[in-house]
């Protein structure tokens, strides 16, 4: 059995399956967790790859600490979406974490994450809130703000299309600390669909934040492999001499854990090959 996924046309990826440990139909999409050949189980949405157990690492550490280590002491986060509970755990891991509140609007993706996708999420630990809401409406309503805002939504389609809005980004922007930092996920630039939302988002968070920047990521089971990040923040640069120190010193505390994250990554991973650079003008 293969599980495949087309990205554009007839072309996309093919991942063997050996059988499909959980499947339901929600409100909102379909959920699947599937037991691969190669990758560990694997998570899908609407048949789109979510993460799977081998690669979920490099995507959940460069949303998570991007951001985190960017800001100077963040006690409060919030994550839109991110059921699988992967991103909540990188942010955990950062000791200043006092309280992260996780607004999923699916139980099902957590309730199947918990149960075959156990290594991923910290769901017992007790600084992490999870709240099965709407993250769209949520955010317009925060009055206690945060420090960090990660957006780990799926792709612009069905329930997350709300999350490329210039009103979604102006709302987390008035939800956050004077010194407030936001990540999101910004799908493959190697994917002609996907550069309208590429560039309707990029566009509205130069309008909106004070800083804004593209980073990269490799994700072997994401479409073409490369993936983009949003940065944004109201007033620090994620090279800043302060920021970029932090990073050193953070990441030697944490190396046990990291497998993708570094310093060197942190400041490569803004370096944009010039056809990205050409989405984005």
């Amino acid at each position: 059995m293969q599980f495949n996924e087309y990205y554009n046309g007839r072309t996309g990826l093919t991942v063997g399956v050996n059988k499909v440990l959980f499947s339901e139909e929600t409100p909102y999409q379909k959920v699947e967790i599937l037991e691969t050949d190669t990758w560990g189980n694997m998570m899908t949405i609407d048949g789109m790859v979510m993460l799977s157990e081998k690669d979920e690492f490099v995507y959940h550490e460069m949303l998570a600490h991007v951001p985190m280590f960017a800001h100077p002491k963040p006690r409060r986060v919030l994550i839109i979406g991110g059921g699988d509970g992967g991103t909540a755990r990188e942010v955990l891991r950062h000791p200043s974490v006092e309280h992260v509140d996780m607004v999923e609007i699916d139980e099902a993706v957590v309730r199947a994450a918990k149960q075959y996708l156990p290594d991923v999420g910290d769901f017992d630990n007790p600084k992490l809130h999870v709240r099965f809401e709407d993250g769209i409406t949520f955010v317009e309503k925060v009055s206690d703000p945060y420090d960090v805002i990660i957006i780990d939504g799926s792709d612009p389609v069905g329930p997350a299309v709300e999350l490329f809005s210039e009103s979604f980004y102006r709302n987390c922007y008035n939800a956050l600390t004077p010194q407030g930092i936001l990540s999101s996920q910004t799908e493959s630039p190697w994917v002609p669909s996907y550069h309208p939302a590429i560039r309707k988002l990029f566009q509205s968070l130069d309008t909106i934040f004070d800083v804004s920047r593209m980073y990269l990521a490799y994700i072997p089971l994401y479409p073409s492999g490369m993936w983009s990040l949003a940065y944004a923040s109201k007033g620090l640069h994620p090279h800043d001499p302060e920021v970029l120190d932090r990073v050193v010193k953070g990441t030697t505390s944490m190396d046990d854990s990291l497998r993708y994250y570094n310093p060197e990554i942190h400041q490569g991973s803004f370096a944009l090959p010039g056809f990205v650079r050409e989405i984005l003008r």
